[in-house]
Order: structure tokens, then C-alpha cells, then sequence
């Protein structure tokens, strides 16, 4: 009796043991990670640049990949730090936002090695501005206010020349993009503007810029954007994602792709103290208190 009894329990646990199981097997199935990205450009555009990123994520994780869109800057911190997102394409400012947000948890994985030294792009097609001294009197277009390539480093290095965006323009606007920008001063709404250069190359390439906008000066290079995970992210899929960055090769075919829509020659991996004169500006620009 005690022996049938005892294999009773045996099975009855062993039947648990399973069912335990199956249901971890069915959550880890479930699993997705959740990745969205500052809205720079048009929504259709940061899709097009995701689809085989995310695919090729899939398969190197071994679960899910879902993008998640946002309507603005602002909406991808507070995400980041509500943990409705796992992993954000930031910019180096959204990033020094998310990092104040998370109270320092939010970690920077990798950049682009083009994001070591970025630059911003000033421009105008109005023939009587020729240089930045020209721009004063005059409606200048920002990008997003939240943008670092749109926004805070322009504002910087223009304070740095001895022009102070809220006293020395006609009008500031935000267009809220940095595609947006260009179509801001190609239709005359705004007489120069600045975008991020990378943006503005790819539209030169795509011939999606008007001819009568032109390049007026460029920054000088600082550090930009990023891939950033929310800090309570399990660390092994922490290590994983960054693998999985580090690890595309533009000699591959596919990675090729992927790189070449995130215009990017490779990733490298980032660390937070990158971002420390990002942080410094932004307070020297008065955006940051």
C-alpha cells in the first residue's frame, strides 16, 4: 500500500514537473522583445530601416521581435522607463534624457562607428544666406527639440559662435523631424535649418532633396546615437543583443543590407561616459537643468 501510494505521489509530481515545464517552454515562446527608436525620420521610413533588422534579431535571439512606434522623442524615454520597451535606438541626448529618467540604469550597448564622430549639417536656400552670421534676423527650423544632431548640438556650437537661437533669430520653429526640416526650408517656411549629416546625405543620394537647399556650414564632430537596453533586462539577452550588433559584417550579403539601412559601416560597442558631453552642452544650452 505504502508503495503505491508513494508511486502515486511520484507521478503526481513528476506530472507537475512537466506541466511546470511545458509552461516556461510556452512563456519563453511567447517572449518578445519590444524595440522602437526616436521618430527622425517619417514613420514608413524607420519601419523600412527595422524590417530586416528586426528579422535578423529574431534569429539571433531566438524570440520574438516586435517595433513598437512612437509619437515623439519624449515617448521613447518615458517607455525606456516605464519598461514598455526593451531595447531604443536613442540619440545621444535622449539617451542622457533616458539616463537621468531610469536614475542611471538604462545602458548604452553599441553605436555605429560613424556615431564617434557625427556631425550636423546647417542649410538654406535662401541665396542671401551664405554663412551662419547670415542666419540672424531670420526663422531658422530645429529638428525635434529633444534631437541632439536636430537641435542641441546646433544650439551649442551656434552659442559657441556668438548666436543665441532665442534672442538672435526672427522665429524658431521645430519640424519635428530631420526630413521634415529640409522640406521646412526647401518651401520657404523656415530660411535655414539644421539636420543630422547622415540624414542629409541619404537624401542627397535618394535625390529627395530640392536643388535650391545647400550645405552653409558644418559642427564639429560629437558623440551621437545609440542602442540602449532598459537596465533590469536580463544580462545573458543583454549580451546576446550586443552580439548580435558587433557580430554583422558587410561582407555578408544580409548584414550588408541591414548595415547599409542604418547607415552604418559597422557597430562598435559604447559606454555611458560617451555621452558625458552631450550632457554638458545640454546643460551649457540651458536644456538641461
Amino acid at each position: 500500500m505504502f508503495d503505491f501510494s508513494r508511486r502515486l505521489a511520484l507521478k503526481g509530481a513528476l506530472l507537475c514537473a512537466l506541466a511546470i515545464a511545458s509552461l516556461h517552454t510556452a512563456i519563453a515562446a511567447e517572449a518578445v522583445l519590444r524595440v522602437s527608436a526616436i521618430p527622425d525620420e517619417a514613420p514608413t521610413e524607420l519601419q523600412r530601416k527595422f524590417a530586416p533588422l528586426g528579422r535578423y534579431l529574431e534569429r539571433e535571439l531566438g524570440m520574438k521581435v516586435s517595433f513598437v512606434p512612437v509619437s515623439d522623442y519624449a515617448a521613447v524615454v518615458e517607455a525606456l522607463a516605464s519598461d514598455k520597451l526593451d531595447l531604443a535606438w536613442l540619440g545621444g541626448f535622449t539617451f542622457v534624457q533616458a539616463s537621468i529618467r531610469t536614475k542611471g540604469t538604462a545602458i548604452p550597448l553599441v553605436q555605429r562607428e560613424e556615431d564617434a564622430r557625427f556631425t550636423s549639417k546647417f542649410i538654406s536656400a535662401d541665396e542671401n544666406v551664405k554663412t551662419l552670421a547670415d542666419t540672424r534676423g531670420k526663422v531658422f527650423a530645429f529638428g525635434s527639440p529633444s534631437s541632439t544632431s536636430g537641435h542641441l548640438m546646433p544650439r551649442y556650437f551656434l552659442m559657441q559662435e556668438g548666436i543665441n537661437p532665442d534672442k538672435d533669430f526672427k522665429n524658431v520653429a521645430f519640424s519635428g523631424a530631420h526630413d521634415a526640416t529640409v522640406a521646412f526650408v526647401a518651401a520657404g517656411k523656415a530660411d535655414a535649418g539644421v539636420l543630422n549629416a547622415s540624414v542629409w546625405e541619404k537624401l542627397l543620394e535618394q535625390k529627395k532633396a530640392d536643388s535650391k537647399v545647400r550645405v552653409i556650414a558644418t559642427t564639429p564632430p560629437y558623440f551621437d546615437y545609440n542602442w540602449t537596453v532598459r537596465g533590469d533586462l536580463d544580462p545573458a539577452l543583454i549580451r546576446k543583443i550586443s552580439a548580435a550588433f558587433l557580430k554583422l559584417d558587410p561582407a555578408n550579403p544580409e548584414h550588408a543590407e541591414i548595415l547599409a539601412l542604418q547607415r552604418a559601416s559597422k557597430f562598435i560597442p559604447t559606454r555611458k561616459e560617451n555621452y558625458q558631453g552631450i550632457e554638458q552642452a545640454a546643460k551649457a544650452a540651458g536644456l538641461l537643468k
